[in-house]
């Protein structure tokens, strides 16, 4: 009787616990917060959006790796999804990219590999939120570097991580105008608007700095379409120019610097991006000492929290080709995860307003959001190209046997420039 009586009790129990239970297997996990990448993943520069793509999902991966993102609404721990938008090199595809990363649910769209398409996509994305206030998204732009993105064109919906072009040239500037053997300097640059603001800009800062320097040449060419660049590198040679000045990225800048080599160009490159994408290994030997580059970071960066980072870098993707890390990329997604925590919701005002204000620290790198512009304020290195092993150059770049040894470096308050900014604000 006892046994009957305690087997009917434990069903009793059962039946009346089971749709408790069967309703806790299947409340659905919370929906992630969904990032849109829209870069060039297709075509010349596919490269450079892959290499982005990398950075990104990794933060992304670290984010989740710890339990994700909490907000006020007690649904739990949201995670980051990463997702991929062709924008195939052009502006009109990225604007369709846009609508489809809207119409899929993202409210954060991420992009920056051209200036051009920043701006096409700023402008449309400044429409929209005006038009569809029920459904805004923020863009976070960590590499499209124009300054007119921060300063006439400012939006409070937009978010730089990368030091502009001007930040970035004047960071080369403090090592050019030490250079007093320097004479004469060739500008060469893509022909769009990032490229036009470095040679306005190197032309205004040499002019200050260097009046004695000799412009020889200052000329722009079609982007991502020179497939041999020996005929501006012979035009550059007959210059007498010691030095290029350069705002060239991915295979534009790759196919420069190898035509400079194969015709014996022997001046020095201030650059940009020629720390890594092929730039060391297609100049070699040549570039020793000469090859300079800026950078928010560089991997011979001295100190332990540096090190540790980038090995943890190559660790996640060990292929040398995979090997351009980007701590700026980081530090952006780090500084939204804050934000959206601090704002204790999704709502983009509210979030835009929390980042604005965001100073976050990956690695021992540390940055503020100036919320009068939204331009990100970091410091800035500058690093000359050295063979691996060389003192101050412990790891190369891409497997090349080539690093870039850290020659400047500037903090924040030095790397800051005034805004033009006069930002519209919601109420």
């Amino acid at each position: 009787m006892f046994i009957v009586c305690g087997r009917a009790l434990k069903w009793l129990l059962l039946t009346l616990c089971w749709p408790a239970l069967l309703l806790a297997q299947t409340v659905p996990a919370p929906a992630p917060i969904k990032l849109a990448m829209i870069e060039t993943l297709s075509g010349p520069f596919a490269n450079t959006g892959e290499a982005v793509y990398r950075n990104l999902l990794w933060a992304v991966e670290r984010v989740n790796a710890r339990g994700g993102i909490r907000l006020n609404d007690g649904s739990g721990a949201r995670l980051l999804s990463l997702q991929r938008y062709d924008n195939k090199g052009q502006s009109a595809e990225a604007l369709s990219a846009l609508k489809s990363a809207i119409d899929d649910g993202a409210g954060f769209v991420l992009q920056g590999n051209s200036s051009a398409t920043a701006l096409a996509l700023l402008d449309a994305i400044n429409k929209h939120n005006e038009r569809e206030p029920a459904h805004r998204v923020l863009f976070l732009n960590y590499s499209a570097v124009d300054p007119v993105l921060t300063n006439e064109k400012c939006s409070f919906w937009h978010f730089r991580f990368d030091a502009h072009a001007d930040m970035r040239l004047a960071a080369l500037m403090t090592v050019l105008k030490e250079d007093r053997a320097l004479r004469s300097v060739y500008i060469l640059g893509q022909d769009y608007s990032f490229g036009q603001a470095v040679a306005r800009e190197a032309r205004r800062q040499l002019t200050l700095l260097r009046p004695d320097v000799q412009i020889v040449g200052d000329e722009l060419h079609p982007m991502g379409r020179v497939k041999d660049f020996s005929p501006y590198v012979a035009k550059i040679k007959a210059s007498g120019a010691q030095a290029i000045i350069t705002g060239n990225f991915g295979n534009d800048l790759t196919l420069l610097v190898k035509a400079a080599r194969e015709l014996g160009f022997e001046g020095q490159f201030y650059t940009f991006y020629g720390n890594a994408l092929g730039a060391p290994a297609a100049i070699g030997e040549a570039g020793i000492g000469r090859v300079l580059a800026v950078a928010d970071w560089l991997p011979n960066v001295p100190g332990a929290p540096s090190e540790a980072f980038y090995q943890a870098f190559r660790q996640r993707f060990p292929q040398p080709a995979d090997d351009y890390v980007h701590l700026r990329m980081q530090l952006m997604v780090e500084a939204l995860v804050q934000a959206i925590e601090q704002a204790g919701s999704l709502q983009p005002v509210a979030v835009a307003r929390q980042l604005a204000r965001a100073r976050v620290t990956v690695a021992g790198q540390s940055g503020a959001m100036r919320a009068a512009d939204h331009q990100f304020q970091q410091p800035l290195v500058v690093g000359v190209m050295e063979r691996q092993g060389a003192a101050g150059v412990k790891f190369d770049v891409e497997g090349s046997g080539f690093g870039f040894r850290v020659i400047k470096t500037l903090s924040a308050a030095q790397a800051e420039q005034p805004s033009r900014c006069v930002m519209q604000r919601p109420d």
